[in-house]
């Protein structure tokens, strides 16, 4: 399927308008209170603590304090910890790649403490346990 000249002009058109909404024009990590701030072409700033990010965990302050934004706007870069991000989805609360946000919320369910969590092993215990696995053969 060949693009025509519609479908650049449309593409173009869309581009403009997340661009508009979601233009980064400063990035910065504020060491203060331990969070990056990006300030948006609409006057929009956010504000989130590098943990949150995929790649940005654990990193130095001079590391997270080189941020390069891309030429569109709309991406974030940190050279030292070959670390990037999509402008537009930190707005959407995406902070990293699909399998990394799965890897997180597997992690904090996980860690989550409840009162049937806890009880949930007790009745299956008294039930015999888990079943075996059946043998292939």
């Amino acid at each position: 399927m060949a693009t025509t000249e519609k479908d650049l002009e449309r593409a173009q058109t869309a581009m403009t308008q997340t661009r508009h909404a979601g233009a980064v024009i400063a990035a910065r990590y504020d060491r203060r209170v331990g969070r990056i701030v990006v300030t948006l072409q609409s006057g929009l700033e956010l504000a989130f603590p590098p943990r949150l990010a995929e790649g940005l965990r654990g990193a130095g302050v001079e590391a997270l304090s080189r941020i390069e934004i891309s030429p569109s706007g709309l991406g974030l870069h940190w050279p030292a910890l070959d670390a990037d991000l999509f402008v537009p989805g930190l707005i959407e609360g995406t902070f990293g790649s699909k399998a990394w946000m799965a890897r997180e919320m597997g992690a904090k369910g996980g860690r989550t403490r409840s009162n049937a969590k806890a009880e949930a092993p007790r009745q299956n215990g008294q039930r015999g346990g888990r079943p075996r696995k059946a043998a292939l053969g």
